[in-house]
């Protein structure tokens, strides 16, 4: 039996995956993995654009709303989920289709990451944390630019749980995050494809949607999980967006200060999706315009991952 077929769907928030998505998977005859390190959480929709209900049922989606906002949800749990659904599709003959925008739970799933679980230290890890409440958090991702450079690059600077993670297992082990990890590229038959636009059209989507999300009620969305028991410090509550409003609700930003940030945050992570995806060379960028009709630009998706598959 050959290696079993993988199609992807990337690119930076806004340019318009999940749109597309659906029609795509389709007609290529699949079914969709979300590949959003946000989107598994339930009670998160707003604020991390996730499909409706009605567009899920029209084409089979997986890997959505499979967890708490308060649990530990990680790389590695996300691959060995994606791993079954993949296999589970293609059983039932249909294609699996990444689609979303974080390149590390990309990166797990199509060069099969073999993750080396370390056991955490309480006392290695509170010391980080102790250095966070007398330093700042961006003193202590420096910290680890120093030691590991290439797994800095591929965090968010305000992404305390992985910062710290990453300095405890260095900590223990004297080998850089990076490097605990081993990949295999030809796991699959991948065919991918990244969606991007001039960066003028894609801020303005992004504004755009900042500004739709709050018409929503990501506001309410984000008391709701609170009042539900939704610890502030959790993973889910460090997403984009949500972070902002929850600076906004204990008055540590004013409503115009919290719009303005979300949208900075967001331009910012866009141009991180970008610089990672553009590491990997499989990926075939097709140019996405305001102008373009989405039956043009699904013809030109699918002629792209059906090429690829074809010369695989």
């Amino acid at each position: 039996m050959g290696r079993m077929k993988l199609a992807a769907l990337v690119g930076p928030t806004a340019v318009g995956k999940s749109a597309l998505s659906i029609e795509v998977a389709s007609r290529l005859g699949g079914e969709i993995l979300s590949c959003d390190s946000m989107q598994v959480y339930r009670g998160m929709d707003i604020g991390t654009a996730k499909v409706s209900r009605r567009e899920q049922a029209m084409t089979p989606h997986h890997l959505i709303d499979i967890a708490d906002v308060n649990e530990d949800f990680n790389v590695a749990r996300y691959q060995a989920l994606a791993r079954r659904i993949i296999e589970e599709v293609q059983a039932r003959g249909k294609i699996p289709v990444l689609v979303g925008g974080t390149g590390l739970y990309y990166q797990a799933v199509v060069d099969d990451y073999q993750f080396y679980p370390i056991v955490s230290k309480q006392k290695v890890r509170q010391k980080w944390h102790n250095m966070i409440e007398a330093e700042g958090l961006e003193a202590v991702y420096l910290h680890l630019t120093a030691i590991d450079p290439d797994y800095a690059r591929k965090i968010n600077l305000n992404d305390e749980k992985r910062i710290v993670r990453a300095l405890e297992v260095y900590e223990l082990t004297g080998v850089p995050f990076s490097r605990q990890q081993q990949r295999k590229s030809d796991t699959y038959r991948l065919a991918a494809v990244g969606l991007e636009m001039e960066r003028k059209e894609l801020y303005q989507r992004i504004e755009q949607r900042v500004e739709q999300m709050l018409d929503r009620g990501l506001i309410k969305e984000v008391e709701g999980l609170m009042a539900s028991g939704c610890d502030y410090r959790a993973n889910a509550m460090q997403a984009l967006g949500y972070k902002q409003v929850i600076c906004y609700l204990n008055g540590f930003l004013s409503y115009e200060e919290m719009v303005a940030e979300i949208k900075l945050e967001t331009r910012r992570f866009a141009k991180r999706q970008l610089t990672w995806f553009k590491r990997d060379r499989r990926i075939h960028w097709i140019k996405v315009k305001n102008e373009d009709s989405l039956e043009i630009l699904i013809e030109n998706i699918l002629n792209n991952l059906e090429g690829q598959f074809i010369g695989a």
